[in-house]
């Protein structure tokens, strides 16, 4: 792993390019190899800038570069993301800057799915357009009792972005995401657990811990199979049943051919019979 200027165990916190001025989004390393970056702008509720995404995309780079075993994405303040701020000063409205802009916001999806960990989502307070899609981009989400979920957009004039149109069809079908998208209405977390959107409910102000802990059991478990279950149902939202027939194959001989499956094997084969469990 590459050098940390956060020591391990520590709440300290740096900006996510290893500057030291305020940091819009704060990255963090702890204990297990954990990366914590959260969303740093709790005067506005972590609403979406351009500033933000940058901060957010150089998190989720840096992650990745140092080799991290998990990840928690969370949000300082009384929200997660209250989606993006429409206080801000417009981008420039030329379609070349538009889409570059437009692009940028996507990369955040990309990277997350595209991680060779888990990134886990503690969301609390709001989760609301971006908020919302950068949870559901996550790989699980650990929600507080009370947290409110959704998509706006369409209210306000605009379009949702973060893969959307595929994530949330995929998880809750095409009829239920047409009325949590055209209509905006707001949804708590119970309900977002029901629509298979939340993993976990956590009592008010415990969602980063159960967040935390979640993502050490993760960073406990093999890290090259972990990566490639990670892939192939990343993959499979995106392909037909007969790419992902392929694709697991193709990873299950690699898990096989990688030798992380000898001391689970072991250690089941040497367990008493009530214990084994599991397996192929």
């Amino acid at each position: 792993m590459a050098t940390d200027p956060i020591p391990t165990g520590t709440a300290n916190s740096v900006r996510p390019d290893g500057g030291a001025e305020e940091p819009r989004v704060a990255y963090a390393v702890l204990d297990h190899g954990i990366a914590r970056i959260r969303l740093s702008r709790p005067h506005r509720l972590n609403a979406v800038t351009e500033h933000l995404v940058d901060d957010l995309l150089a998190a989720l780079r840096r992650a990745t570069d140092e080799g991290v075993r998990a990840a928690v994405l969370c949000g300082a303040g009384r929200a997660f993301c209250s989606g993006h701020d429409l206080k801000a000063e417009p981008a420039p409205a030329d379609a070349a800057g538009t889409r570059a802009r437009l692009d940028r916001i996507q990369e955040v999806t990309r990277l997350i799915r595209d991680a060779p960990f888990p990134v886990v989502a503690a969301v609390h307070g709001y989760a609301l357009g971006a908020g919302c899609e950068f949870a559901l981009s996550c790989d699980l989400v650990v929600a507080a009792e009370g947290t409110r979920f959704g998509f706006p957009e369409v209210g306000v004039g605009l379009s949702v972005t973060g893969g959307v149109s595929r994530l949330l069809t995929t998880a809750v079908g095409a009829i239920k995401a047409k009325e949590l998208v055209l209509l905006g209405e707001h949804f708590d977390a119970r309900q977002a657990q029901r629509l298979g959107l939340v993993t976990r409910i956590s009592p008010p102000g415990r969602h980063e811990s159960v967040a935390a802990e979640l993502a050490a059991v993760l960073a406990g478990r093999p890290p090259f199979a972990l990566a490639l279950a990670k892939q192939l149902i990343d993959e499979g939202l995106d392909g037909t049943v007969e790419q992902a027939l392929a694709r697991e194959v193709s990873a299950a001989q690699l898990t096989g051919e990688s030798g992380e499956h000898e001391r689970p094997r072991q250690a089941f084969t040497q367990a008493p019979a009530p214990a084994r469990e599991g397996g192929r």
